[in-house]
């Protein structure tokens, strides 16, 4: 499949942006998607440098040995088979 973004593609697509927001709404939808992308890229890195710091940190241990119990064995069915 060709490139979507190319050419008389990339045309319609903003035609049909600036059909449906209209020409005073752009620059108040380029603003605020300017500061989605820039909380994103925040977030990521917070996350980016939490993993990092959580790295470096002692792992947890994990207990071996089961809670729970199993069924005991010599149990038979709830109901008696005829």
């Amino acid at each position: 499949m060709g490139n979507l973004f190319a050419g008389p593609h990339l045309w319609v697509l903003l035609i049909v942006i600036l059909l449906l927001f209209g020409a005073a709404k752009l620059p108040a939808l380029a603003k605020s998607m300017g500061q989605s992308a820039r909380i994103f890229k925040g977030e990521l890195k917070a996350m980016k440098e939490d993993d990092a710091s959580a790295g470096t940190t002692a792992p947890a241990t994990v207990d071996s040995t089961p809670s729970d119990k199993p069924a005991d064995p010599k149990s038979g069915p709830a109901a008696p088979t005829p």
